[in-house]
């Protein structure tokens, strides 16, 4: 299905998720994170953002909801594992991040509310 005959919710859904990432990268920048990447697809997973600070890099799911309460439940297992695959397939195809500290974040967007970052928010299965 391409963009042009989504379903309007589907294209509601696409837009809401597109500005929720921009914001928190936004959120992410003014902490010092530096970003690295965007909607990373690799191994069947995607990564929303990869950001570094210093020797960290981080990959970073955002997810937005109408509350902050409904985006925290909204990274599943089947999220984890398919996240982890594509985190770990990055990895393998940038060397220099091996001697790097890697963590999985998670940024939750929810309503009017300033995007919230929670790191370490979940482990990298398989690393």
């Amino acid at each position: 299905m391409s963009a042009g005959t989504a379903r309007p919710e589907r294209q509601a859904a696409y837009r809401r998720g597109h500005r929720a990432e921009w914001l928190a990268l936004g959120a992410l920048m003014l902490r010092g994170y530096r970003p690295l990447g965007r909607r990373v697809s690799l191994a069947g997973g995607e990564i929303d953002l990869i950001v570094r600070r210093g020797d960290t890099i981080v990959f970073v799911e955002v997810k937005a909801r109408a509350t902050l309460d409904e985006a925290r439940l909204a990274i599943n297992a089947v999220k984890r594992r398919r996240f982890s695959r594509a985190v770990r397939a990055w990895v393998t195809r940038h060397p220099w991040s091996a001697p790097m500290t890697l963590r999985a974040d998670a940024v939750f967007v929810g309503g009017r509310r300033w995007p919230e970052h929670c790191p370490a928010a979940f482990e990298i299965e398989g690393l």
